[in-house]
């Protein structure tokens, strides 16, 4: 089993930064497979990061330039850096975790970005 427990969510004004961590225990092979999904209210959960082996990330195009995904092996924890935020990245944030064919996912964390 794995578990992944998330935090530095809260609310911010537009322009605002913010860091979310997400530490994972358990059965963790590697944090490479490990990324960040946000669902906003009436909306489908999005992808927002991945990090894969060899260290490559993956964006949405709506957070390029903006937000950076890295990870500590060491820790089992990755993270976003959100910087430059907007109403629009308000969400739940999720940490997920691909162990195929099971997807752990985190209970997720609120981000309010007001104008």
């Amino acid at each position: 089993q794995v578990q992944l427990v998330e935090s530095g969510g809260g609310s911010v004004q537009a322009g605002g930064s913010l860091r979310l961590s997400c530490a994972a225990s358990g059965s963790i092979f590697s944090i490479y497979g490990m990324g960040w999904y946000r669902q906003a209210p009436r909306k489908q959960r999005e992808l927002v990061a991945i990090l894969t082996s060899g260290g490559t990330t993956t964006y949405a195009d709506s957070v390029k330039g903006r937000f950076t995904i890295s990870g500590d092996s060491a820790k089992n924890t990755i993270y976003l850096q959100m910087n430059s935020l907007k109403p629009d990245d308000t969400a739940v944030y999720y940490c997920r975790y691909n162990d195929f064919p099971r997807i752990y996912w985190g209970q997720g964390t609120q981000v309010t970005v007001s104008s």
